[in-house]
């Protein structure tokens, strides 16, 4: 039996290589779509979204991890281990990190974490996670130290498309309207849990990306330089081999992971969204 095994929610958007290497267990998502109700990355893929979208205009509709479900899962992991870490998308965003932390309750052994953050910024901690884990510590030292290391994540996006963020009532058609004329391609930045606007770029995408990046680790300060993530809902494969270039020219960190956004991420942003996620030394001041 583990000492301490590692979990979080699928919006964490860990590819399944990292899953495997760290041995991380993954309860995930359930999402709506049309009269269907499916489990994220299992019977369900962004691209499978994106069909129906085009088909017939509507978004699937996520719904945070209820208590039975977090009940069950819990007392799964705890037949593998001692204890268990599990990581949550955001408070802020979904009400899943409450549910977690009641359910935990009925256990002796579960310390539940609010990421603070969402897709690779909540897996940033997950990895984190697993190699203190692989280090001998606890999982009350684990939970208290990813507490600390939250506000420090540096979670951000580029947009290239606003149709997804106005069918989800996030954005006016009129402004997502004369966004899309003006070629505009917002920079969304996730600050102590919430989402706000950041730079707003001009022009074609594979040029706003590039700046992007640039603009990014510009204001990076001192970074933690063991692993950077570039996540993207379904962009081409060329632009996302430009990015891990641009990273690896950089050289600021050992490792640069590539994922692919899963269901709950993707339905919100739409296709051509592309992030950068990594870790600070510092924590990030809004």
């Amino acid at each position: 039996m583990k000492k301490v095994l590692i979990a979080c929610d699928s919006t964490t958007d860990l590819s399944a290589e990292l899953i495997n290497k760290y041995d991380i267990r993954i309860l995930p998502m359930l999402v709506t779509l049309g009269e269907k109700t499916y489990t994220d990355g299992v019977d369900l893929d962004p691209d499978n979204i994106y069909e129906h979208f085009e088909k017939t205009g509507e978004l699937p509709k996520t719904t945070a991890i209820n208590l039975s479900r977090f009940y069950d899962f819990f007392k799964e992991c705890l037949k593998e281990a001692e204890s268990v870490v599990f990581v949550t998308l955001g408070s802020d965003l979904s009400s899943t990190f409450n549910n977690a932390r009641t359910v935990a309750l009925d256990f002796d052994g579960i310390f539940v974490v609010d990421s603070k953050n969402l897709s690779t910024g909540g897996g940033l901690l997950v990895l984190k996670a697993a190699e203190m884990a692989e280090k001998g510590m606890d999982a009350a030292e684990i939970a208290e130290e990813l507490k600390g290391l939250a506000p420090k994540v540096d979670s951000s996006f580029v947009i290239n498309g606003m149709e997804y963020l106005i069918a989800g009532g996030r954005l006016s058609s009129f402004k997502g309207n004369a966004a899309m004329f003006l070629s505009i391609k917002p920079c969304i930045i996730v600050r102590d849990g919430k989402m706000i606007v950041g730079r707003k770029y001009h022009g074609k995408f594979s040029i706003v990306v590039r700046k992007y990046v640039n603009d990014i680790l510009d204001d990076a300060g001192e970074v933690d330089h063991q692993f950077v993530m570039i996540t993207h809902s379904g962009c081409d494969q060329e632009t996302v081999d430009n990015v891990h270039a641009q990273l690896k020219e950089k050289g600021l960190f050992e490792n640069i992971y590539v994922t692919r956004a899963g269901c709950t991420i993707s339905s919100h942003c739409g296709p051509d969204t592309l992030g950068i996620l990594f870790i600070r030394k510092n924590d990030i001041n809004l």
